[in-house]
């Protein structure tokens, strides 16, 4: 369960990300993250100096991809899962942070967002790369699969903060991405 320091991080990084989907970047403020943790200044400065940080540090976390890979799960129910979470994400835009994300990358982020997009190639080509190896996913090029579902995801995540989408826009992308990858006899 972690250390109750690394719960009280935890909190602030979840409650934080609350706040930036629903407001933007801009628009939160770290007295607004006090008051949603239920912290003190000092409490929540013990952990980040600002909400650039925490919201970078919100960035930077990555899906637990590589520790499920050595632990050998099936390919297949890692990219479900990855496909149940964009769904959800695509879906409810209170879970969206696409307008943070937006305000953020303007005001000069460019490095960390030019990282950000390569670690997500990279945990895609790794999965691809393994689904490909155990025999689950169909034969493609990793990369160009990666991009694709990387950009067609991205995309998505962007508008459904403009539009409200359908359940079968989602549907349409998980449709995609399984036939794309497993063979036939696995999709849904």
């Amino acid at each position: 369960m972690g250390t109750k320091s690394e719960r009280t991080k935890e909190r602030i990084l979840k409650e934080a990300w609350s706040l930036f989907a629903q407001k933007g970047f801009q628009a939160v403020t770290m007295t607004d993250i006090c008051e949603k943790t239920g912290l003190s200044r000092g409490g929540v400065y013990r952990y980040f100096t600002g909400t650039d940080q925490i919201f970078g540090e919100i960035l930077s976390q990555e899906y637990p991809l590589d520790d499920r890979i050595d632990r050998q799960e099936s390919a297949a129910v890692i990219l479900e899962d990855m496909l149940c979470a964009i769904k959800k994400e695509i879906l409810e835009k209170e879970l969206s942070l696409s307008l943070a994300i937006y305000e953020y990358a303007s005001l000069g982020n460019e490095a960390l967002f030019r990282q950000i997009n390569e670690n997500a190639k990279k945990r895609w080509i790794s999965l691809i790369t393994y689904g490909m190896e155990t025999g689950e996913f169909r034969k493609v090029c990793p990369e160009q699969a990666a991009e694709c579902l990387l950009y067609y995801y991205q995309g998505l995540r962007m508008w459904s903060r403009v539009i409200p989408f359908e359940e079968c826009t989602a549907e349409y992308y998980v449709k995609t991405i399984r036939e794309m990858l497993l063979h036939e006899n696995k999709t849904r």
